[in-house]
């Protein structure tokens, strides 16, 4: 069931066009088969929130979306490309340049500083050190934790985790944002920081995909995906 919100406005500049046609998946074959033949466009510059009841597959269909994980029936398309039916390399470089992820518990590398976790995804990119370090500096200056970005994970609050992967997520400047229950774990007030952000990404012309089942985020969504 698609709940479109009429009224949210839409960004000026459009980076991307994520959409399934007649998607379906199942783990292994008898097992039970997901999505059901979904269609649907996700609009770029608006926040999508797919949701409901556990064991849907939200999860599941960000890692479709994401190409990590391949339909059995149906296709995955960006700006009208079949992407889910690249070769793995295509679909690895193709995430890689313009998908970026935000995970449940910010799997952030505990050995890592705060700075290169955020740099990480752009060195695979085939950026370079120096100019991303500047765009991660900006972007965690952005979310106020500049003074946190030679930490590591194990000095940082969960909030400010989260915001970290949110950066991470960015520092490519993805034309498309996944993310898979991001304030799942998080207080009220980091939750709304957390829900800012990924609002912000949308206004800034990204097309921001949400497996969720908090309300508030639901709520604040610009459109409704229900499983």
């Amino acid at each position: 069931m698609i709940e479109p919100d009429p009224d949210a406005h839409r960004a000026s500049s459009v980076r991307g066009v994520l959409a399934v046609e007649g998607l379906s998946f199942r783990y292994r074959p008898g097992s039970e088969e997901l999505f059901g033949g979904l269609s649907h466009t996700f609009t770029p510059g608006k926040v999508t929130a797919v949701t409901g009841p556990s064991g849907r597959g939200k999860s599941t269909l960000l890692y479709v979306l994401g190409l990590m994980l391949t339909p059995v029936s149906g296709t995955v398309l960006v700006d009208g490309r079949a992407a889910s039916r690249l070769r793995d390399r295509e679909r690895s470089r193709l995430r890689a340049q313009r998908l970026g992820f935000v995970f449940q518990d910010a799997e952030l590398d505990p050995a890592r500083s705060i700075l290169d976790s955020v740099v990480e995804p752009g060195l695979y990119a085939g950026g370079t050190a120096d100019t991303l370090r500047v765009r991660a500096r900006s972007l965690l200056e952005g979310f106020g934790l500049g003074d946190r970005a030679d930490h590591r994970p194990g000095q940082i609050s969960g909030g400010q985790a989260q915001r970290v992967a949110i950066c991470r997520a960015l520092v490519n400047d993805p034309d498309v944002v996944l993310a898979d229950e991001p304030t799942g774990n998080l207080d009220p007030d980091n939750a709304t920081l957390v829900v800012d952000a990924l609002r912000g990404a949308a206004d800034a012309g990204c097309t921001v995909v949400v497996a969720t089942h908090d309300p508030v985020v639901v709520g604040r969504s610009h459109e409704v995906v229900r499983l």
